[in-house]
């Protein structure tokens, strides 16, 4: 398995509910509002690299309220 984090940039005041509307579905581990650049932190897992490529761009970056994403996979 290929873990990464994703950095997600939401719409102004949408970032607790891009957040809910991650969590919960296959592949995404974990989701987080946060503070700081980047509104929300998601914890992501696929069998390989496509797979992260795949989820992120049909369930990440096609979630209402998102507009950009920084992918960080994990190395260790």
């Amino acid at each position: 398995m290929v873990g990464a984090y994703v950095l997600i940039g939401a719409t102004a005041g949408k970032a607790l509910e891009v957040a809910s509307a991650l969590k919960g579905q296959p592949g995404i581990k974990q989701a987080d509002a946060i503070t700081g650049e980047y509104d929300v932190i998601a914890l992501v897992e696929a069998a390989d690299v496509a797979g992260i490529g795949r989820l992120i761009v049909d369930k990440v970056q096609a979630a209402p309220g998102v507009f950009k994403t920084i992918t960080c996979l994990i190395v260790q």
